[in-house]
């Protein structure tokens, strides 16, 4: 047995290997290799040049964005998985990596300076992935004996970590694309555009932590011990502190938003530690609140009166204001109402109601429609002639793009973690509530007075007896003939 396990050991080392070596060695080509176009044509002051950006650098464009943005986070759910398309697909989007940083030294068009943002943050991102090709490499030879024995544990810990910032740092980097292919984000600049890229994405990964609790996480919330609220009321009120003492540089005079954005920093930590105090009942017990919806609900109607300057800037803030009171208050009528203050739909953490996937979603649309709402982005689309109805349709498109995605990576995760899913029964061709593993069949006339009926009627009506009983025309108190068996 030894002998066989050692020559499969053996065979992979031969076949695979000497691919992922040099594939590795490739990652780090960023790191030993400058941006050499020439910048001749950019004119002083400026960052990029007046030339269109040619065919070579969209590829480069689209293939970076397909590697790191889509290969990466399939392959890193499936190694959460432990699936044998991990490597395969990890591999695909190293040599597509690879691919899109060659062209971006090829293209010609567009120039930029060679000391931009998304040059320099190439060579740690370069890093960050040829260590984890070499962390995977050494868990695919599953050594452990000896010293290995002790030091597999730390690389499986390692590999696990770095596959998941990966995510975090691509999409950084492909902000930093955007920026520097567009010139953007300079000088006066930089203030109002790490506002607005922070606090969009910040948007659109609580809306993607949302998501991940509500299809796989509602069991991990009950062994916390805490409710969900407690937690988003505590980063709320951090993020609050932080916000209160870096919108305004104190010691200069108080213009234009700053007191706005100074104000809803203390909202957001005094509002925070009110939900963290409400996160449990009288006797300890975990307990759901509205706190963090209606800080949602505040921040947008502060933000959808932010004075601006150019009408498609006024009205892009507008809808991002009415997207996150949306936001705000379908969170608190999902738990106040849908959920009625439970942790979830059912014991399990397997079921959910379609009503609470609309509050994640109106974030990913608030962070998207934040982010593209600079100064220096509203002047683009004011001058290109696009009305602002269109450029907000299009922020939403990406919402929804971005929302597919993070359904279909959890859908992944969720059918290849659980090996026997549970069948769920339907009724008249719907899914129905369980009552002890079985589904009420009602028929419309019930379904409709079942909401008139007062509690004694309702008694009255399915008491077993009653004259008359057998022979109404009505289905009230017959529900047991009705049950799916």
């Amino acid at each position: 047995m030894d002998g066989q396990l050692l020559w499969m050991k053996a065979k992979f080392a031969s076949s695979f290997l000497p691919t992922t070596f040099l594939l590795a060695l490739f990652a780090l080509l960023p790191m030993a290799s400058a941006h050499d176009h020439s910048s001749s044509h950019i004119e002083e002051g400026q960052t990029i040049s007046v030339d269109p950006i040619d065919t070579t650098l969209w590829v480069h464009i689209f293939i970076q964005m397909f590697a790191w943005g889509v290969i990466f986070p399939l392959g890193m759910v499936l190694g959460m998985v432990k699936s044998r398309w991990h490597v395969p697909v990890q591999v695909v989007g190293t040599a597509l990596a690879i691919l899109g940083y060659a062209l971006g030294h090829m293209h010609g068009g567009r120039e930029f300076r060679h000391s931009n943002v998304h040059s320099k943050f190439a060579s740690p991102i370069s890093l960050v992935l040829f260590i984890q090709i070499l962390m995977g490499i050494y868990l695919k030879l599953h050594l452990e004996k000896g010293i290995n024995g002790k030091i597999r544990r730390f690389v499986k810990i390692g590999h696990g970590i770095v596959g998941k910032l990966l995510p975090i740092l691509s999409w950084t980097q492909m902000l930093f694309g955007g920026i520097t292919a567009l010139g953007f984000c300079q000088g006066e600049h930089v203030g109002q555009c790490l506002a607005h890229f922070i606090m969009g994405s910040a948007f659109i990964a609580y809306g993607i932590l949302l998501t991940i609790l509500l299809v796989v996480g509602q069991l991990w919330i009950r062994r916390t011990g805490r409710s969900q609220e407690f937690f988003d009321s505590a980063v709320i009120a951090a993020w609050g502190v932080v916000n209160t003492f870096t919108e305004h540089r104190w010691g200069t005079a108080w213009v234009k938003n700053d007191w706005q954005h100074t104000t809803m920093g203390i909202i957001w930590w005094a509002a925070g530690l009110a939900g963290v105090w409400l996160s449990k009942d009288r006797d300890g017990r975990p307990q759901r609140n509205f706190v963090p919806g209606f800080v949602l609900l505040l921040t947008g109607w502060a933000m959808s009166a932010h004075p601006q300057e150019l009408m498609i800037s006024a009205e892009t803030h507008k809808m991002f204001g009415y997207t996150l009171m949306a936001a705000g208050v379908t969170r608190i009528i999902e738990i106040s109402f849908v959920l009625r203050d439970r942790p979830g739909q059912s014991d399990d953490g397997r079921d959910s109601n379609s009503f609470q996937y609309i509050p994640p979603f109106l974030l990913y649309a608030s962070g998207f429609l934040f982010m593209g709402a600079t100064e220096e982005q509203m002047a683009l689309v004011a001058g290109s002639g696009m009305d602002h109805v269109a450029y907000i349709l299009i922020l939403y498109s990406l919402a929804f793009l971005v929302f597919l995605f993070t359904c279909v990576l959890l859908n992944v995760y969720d059918r290849n973690s659980t090996p026997s899913l549970p069948n769920k029964d339907v009724a008249n061709g719907r899914l129905g509530p369980r009552i002890n593993g079985n589904v009420p069949v009602r028929d419309a006339q019930e379904f409709e007075l079942e909401g008139l009926m007062s509690d004694d009627e309702d008694d009255a009506a399915r008491r077993p007896g009653e004259e008359d009983g057998l022979n109404s025309p009505s289905t009230l108190g017959k529900n047991s003939d009705g049950v799916a068996h």
